[in-house]
């Protein structure tokens, strides 16, 4: 996949401002990439497990690109993908019971430190966008916010769906 985004690739010069800003980028991708590793490790649903695992990747192919960009690369992005992970969520029913377990509140605070992690990262994005000046630039920092936001989508549907989201 990663072979395909590198098969035409533009070389950039930063502006300190921009280098700063890719800086930072990759410095929060980096503990995202931590942080679900280790979430996914803490989780106690096994689905959440796998949703925590399956953001990580995502999250490590980022700081891939971020690191990229950085070395004065700009990766061609493929067109966005449109998934909505809470249609086909949302109409089952709840996993956990109406009583919470310690495990679905520890699972709960998981999520929402997760959400507000992809909530921070994507408003970490959308103010590099228009700092660049380069459109292709701005086009692959807007392909990885719009995958933040995705990913923030897949978390609120797993809250909704196991009534954790009031």
């Amino acid at each position: 996949m990663w072979g395909m985004l590198f098969c035409e690739v533009i070389a950039m010069m930063w502006t300190q401002k921009e280098a700063s800003l890719l800086e930072d980028l990759k410095s929060q991708e980096k503990l995202c990439v931590e942080k679900y590793g280790k979430y996914a490790a803490q989780a106690a649903d096994p689905q959440l497990k796998q949703l925590f695992t399956q953001i990580q990747q995502a999250e490590q192919q980022h700081e891939q690109t971020v690191t990229a960009m950085l070395n004065g690369q700009i990766p061609q992005m493929p067109a966005a993908a449109q998934q909505s992970a809470s249609a086909g969520q949302m109409n089952q029913q709840p996993a956990y019971k109406a009583q919470p377990t310690p495990e679905k509140q520890a699972d709960a605070y998981l999520c929402q430190d997760a959400l507000g992690t992809e909530k921070h990262v994507s408003s970490v994005y959308d103010v590099s966008i228009f700092e660049f000046a380069s459109p292709k630039a701005r086009q692959a920092l807007n392909h990885l916010q719009a995958e933040e936001q995705q990913h923030g989508e897949m978390i609120y549907a797993y809250m909704a769906k196991n009534g954790m989201y009031a």
